[in-house]
């Protein structure tokens, strides 16, 4: 039975899920605008984040150490992919790029299956975020209302890197026009590396950031993949203020689809989706730069 109180929560709960896939999408929004290449391993990085968290939880306790594990361990591993595999596929066809981004993504899952087992894992959120808030008209987890103010954090601070630093002008130059950007002197190739890892590390974070929401599984990161998508689709390949925007609306989209029809929550997302190509086909904030 629909009710004003269940209809808050679910509003809450899709920010909070709105806030979670803004913070994932605005990752593969910079690798995508400024290197061009599709990555589907940004979902088995959201997921290695969650593990790298959950193993330094177990051994520390911290859920602090755990976030910076979380963070730092995939951030670095970006940095080899873009150095070890990604660099030798900017110039091949999308197909190309598509295949081993996709293959990476199997062999981080089956890792994860060897190391971890096919049995989900849980991490305790901190003590300060444990149990239930009191909003007056509702009760709600404290720890829900914790992961919008962290994402918030999160992406006030890549707004920070991306619009008041002089890597971020770059970043976004080269979302614009790669070709000036290299004419100018400057080592495009080094600004990809360190795009790739602050991408990867939005992923990571956001991994181990949900991981007391959802238990973590090998293939926790296929659906946030999907979803992932989608809100770049809808806000706009390559923007940031379009990841935002975009993973807001998804996050509302399925959990208010959800409290009438959980069935029908992924089809209203895509429903939306498409309805946003046939009016804005480079999104709702989509730069011009890529089509």
């Amino acid at each position: 039975m629909l009710s004003w109180a269940n209809f808050l929560s679910q509003l809450f709960n899709g920010l909070a899920l709105g806030a979670l896939l803004a913070l994932i999408s605005s990752g593969l929004t910079i690798i995508y605008g400024t290197l061009g290449v599709l990555n589907l391993a940004h979902g088995a990085m959201f997921m290695l984040g969650g593990y790298a968290g959950f193993a330094a939880y177990q051994a520390t306790g911290s859920f602090v150490l755990a976030l910076l594990a979380g963070t730092l361990s995939v951030g670095l591993l970006g940095v080899v992919m873009e150095r070890g595999i990604i660099r030798y596929f900017y110039g091949r066809p999308d197909e190309d790029q598509l295949l081993v981004t996709f293959g990476l993504s199997i062999c981080f899952v089956e890792a994860i299956r060897l190391i971890f087992s096919s049995q989900s894992q849980t991490v305790q959120p901190p003590s300060a975020l444990v149990g239930i808030t009191n909003l007056g008209v509702m009760m709600y987890p404290t720890y829900r209302l914790g992961v919008v103010g962290i994402c918030a954090l999160a992406l006030a601070a890549l707004y920070v890197v991306l619009y008041r630093t002089r890597l971020g002008m770059i970043v976004r130059a080269g979302i614009e026009d790669p070709v000036m950007v290299d004419s100018l002197g400057i080592d495009v190739y080094r600004i990809f590396m360190v795009v790739f890892g602050i991408g990867a590390m939005a992923a990571g974070f956001a991994g181990i950031v949900n991981a007391p929401v959802v238990s973590l599984t090998p293939e926790v990161g296929e659906t946030i993949l999907v979803q992932t998508f989608v809100v770049v689709v809808i806000g706009g390949v390559g923007s940031f203020p379009g990841a935002i925007l975009g993973g807001l609306i998804a996050g509302e989209i399925v959990s208010l689809t959800s409290m009438v029809n959980p069935g029908y929550a992924y089809v209203m997302l895509f429903a939306a989706m498409t309805l946003v190509l046939l009016v804005r086909p480079r999104g709702l904030m989509g730069a011009v730069g890529r089509n």
